[in-house]
């Protein structure tokens, strides 16, 4: 994991997760609840998410086959969307509105847009890193190979789960009240969640 991308990524992914801690912090003192669309739970488990995420992918991505160049690209890139991921879920709880299916105003509008076209983002440049696993082309012993092909199949998974809670929300929003697009937005989730983060805990454990 040296060079300086990768640095600067993990440098990236300790801020992402120091920003979520401080917004768990904002939540102790402050009566929001922490469910809902305007909750400080959505800074705090984004921050989170993709801080580890982040940190994750720059360990992961050191056993694939792949140019330098290349990976310093695919690890910039999404290193920026993390931020601009988080950064969006985060100006929005400070605002008191909704970060996702928001068309509120102009400004909603296009603070919507610009998180969703991040998500397909993060499925192009993760998706990159997942096809060089499942062609096999890992430097590393059968039982990180295993780890890693599964890893990376799980967290595309995860992102298309959550690319379909949000067509499903903007459905709902077109068709019926906001308060009912909201509720079943959430429908998957608790696998959206767990599947995320495969890439970490079975690498993890495979070694």
């Amino acid at each position: 994991m040296t060079g300086r991308t990768a640095r600067a990524c993990l440098a990236v992914s300790v801020a992402l997760v120091v920003a979520g801690l401080f917004h768990l912090g904002v939540f102790a003192v402050d009566d929001r609840p922490w469910g809902g669309p305007v909750s400080w739970r959505k800074p705090f488990t984004f921050g989170i998410s993709f801080g580890l995420t982040l940190a994750t992918v720059v360990w992961v991505t050191s056993y694939l086959r792949l140019a330098p160049r290349t990976r310093n690209i695919l690890l910039g890139v999404f290193a920026a969307d993390c931020v601009v991921e988080v950064a969006g879920i985060s100006l929005q709880a400070w605002r008191g509105v909704p970060s996702h299916l928001n068309r509120s105003t102009p400004f909603d509008s296009v603070v919507a847009v610009v998180l969703a076209l991040g998500g397909a983002v993060l499925i192009v440049v993760l998706g990159a890193f997942a096809v060089t696993a499942t062609r096999g082309r890992i430097d590393a012993p059968p039982s990180m190979r295993l780890a890693l092909r599964a890893g990376f199949a799980l967290l595309v998974a995860g992102l298309l789960s959550g690319a379909a809670m949000i067509a499903v929300g903007t459905v709902a929003m077109r068709t019926g009240t906001a308060a009912h697009a909201y509720e079943v937005t959430g429908f998957l989730k608790h696998f959206h969640g767990v599947t995320l983060h495969a890439v970490l805990v079975l690498p993890a454990l495979s070694r």
